[in-house]
């Protein structure tokens, strides 16, 4: 590292830039968490136990590709770009591909040949994204030294994760969505006499194209408005990744936050596909279900003014379990209530969402205490690592957000052909149900497992709470 240059005192433009990043992943990683279920069961007509299968050998194929590109990136020397931010500019390029490929359906194709075609472009995709996500989340460690900084990125890349995720979980909810239709022609209607919606592939297809398409060009942006002030050498060839992942397994701090997350994903990606299930099929919605996202992410807006004071005072650990602790409690009596108001589900949707937005603000800022925690295990800095693992486990989130979702539409006999009043009022079960297990069991990690407190971070990095922020 340079001793000649300041390791803090970023600029607001800077976490704007930075917060790009996420919004650029989010614009396609937001299609998956919101339509490829549906797209793999409503349009390519492939069994959802099939699908499970296809989540999970995802996950599998992971566990050797994450820590494989973890490996390369620790090992790669800065050059004039930096170590991590050179990765946002090429490899956006075949992820974006990778997006549009995966929600093309050809033609005439059986529904082995789709199964394949989705193994293929859904496996390609994942690994793309490690290609871009891993250097991305690094990369907030050699921003910036200063806790305060750290803490005010997590919160801009919390945002620019919420704002990218608008186009799939808000906007194309109103557009990808057809009447149907009998072979004369007139509108197809359920069982209250509302027309019935089903989900239009080729309108998603020209949505993902765009949204692809305009992923690049943020990526591009985020890499020129971003700066790299830690230089950290290299590890040497004789450090292998796996050795890394020891010394990675008895961070109990780190292992405790990889948990939380993976459950915090798998209940986001949970509620997002099967919430469109449900505001289709209970609701009879299909074009509220953008709704769900405003009312899940409004509390973003409503604390951002008082978030970072509420961290200096309280810690970061203790507010975000007490936040997730709020949104079990909320999706109890979303259960509970088992109302047929889309405006009373919304409104609980709000509460639930208060409370898990502590944990989406800070958790990023979380990641870079337990990376340093690592450093002072290890003797050495190894962010490529140690993002790649903490990746893997939020992909594990992801797998098991579609597993269950998929299984669910087993268990509860759910047939896009022919959808049962029965199936119905199982699916609000499980969609309420589930994702509140989840939270309380975020909660209770957070609470009473992860270690790095407020006071034990200012006893282990007392350094890093004097320099002044840019807030």
């Amino acid at each position: 590292m340079n001793t000649n240059e300041k390791t803090y005192g970023i600029r607001f433009s800077e976490k704007i830039g930075y917060a790009l990043g996420d919004a650029a992943g989010l614009f396609t990683f937001g299609l998956v968490g919101s339509f490829l279920q549906k797209f793999y069961t409503n349009v390519m007509y492939i069994d959802p136990a099939k699908i499970t299968i296809l989540f999970v050998a995802a996950r599998i194929w992971d566990a050797v590709n994450d820590p494989i590109w973890g490996g390369i990136i620790d090992r790669r020397k800065a050059g004039k770009n930096g170590k991590y931010r050179p990765y946002l500019r090429w490899a956006s390029i075949p992820l974006a591909v990778f997006a549009i490929l995966m929600f093309l359906k050809i033609p005439g194709l059986s529904e082995n040949q789709y199964l394949l075609w989705a193994y293929v472009t859904y496996i390609g995709y994942g690994m793309m994204y490690t290609a871009v996500n891993i250097p991305y989340g690094s990369q907030a460690s050699v921003i910036t030294t200063d806790a305060n900084e750290r803490s005010s990125l997590s919160m801009f890349r919390s945002i620019g994760a919420g704002l990218g995720g608008t186009p799939a979980q808000i906007l194309l909810p109103m557009f990808v969505y057809t009447t149907a239709k009998d072979a004369n022609g007139a509108a197809l209607l359920d069982e209250t006499g509302k027309a019935i919606q089903n989900l239009d592939g080729q309108k998603l297809f020209i949505g993902t194209v765009v949204l692809a398409v305009l992923s690049i060009v943020v990526y591009q942006i985020c890499f020129k408005m971003t700066k790299e002030r830690v230089q950290a050498a290299p590890l040497q060839t004789n450090d292998h990744p796996l050795k890394s992942v020891t010394v990675l397994l008895r961070n109990v701090p780190f292992l405790i936050l990889c948990f939380a997350s993976m459950l915090l994903i798998a209940a986001q990606q949970f509620t997002q596909a099967m919430y469109n299930y449900l505001f289709e099929d209970y609701f009879h919605k299909p074009g509220m279900y953008g709704l769900f996202t405003v009312f899940t992410y409004l509390p973003m807006a409503l604390l951002l003014p008082v978030l970072q004071p509420l961290v200096r005072k309280f810690g970061k650990k203790e507010i975000c379990a007490a936040g997730m602790a709020l949104s079990a409690l909320a999706y109890l009596l979303l259960w509970l209530s088992h109302t047929k108001s889309v405006w009373v589900f919304l409104a609980f949707c709000f509460m639930a969402g208060l409370g898990m937005t502590f944990f989406v603000l800070e958790i990023w800022a979380m990641v870079t205490d337990v990376i340093d925690y690592q450093a002072l295990l290890s003797g050495k800095r190894e962010e490529g690592t140690s993002y790649a693992f903490f990746s893997f486990t939020r992909k594990l989130g992801q797998a098991l957000a579609g597993a269950l979702g998929t299984q669910m539409l087993v268990w509860i006999s759910y047939d896009a052909k022919n959808v049962t009043a029965e199936a119905v009022q199982k699916m609000y079960n499980v969609s309420t149900v589930l994702p509140g297990v989840m939270c309380l069991l975020m909660a209770l990690s957070l609470g009473l497992c992860y270690s790095l407190s407020k006071k034990r971070l200012a006893e282990l990095f007392p350094a890093n709470k004097t320099e002044t922020a840019d807030e």
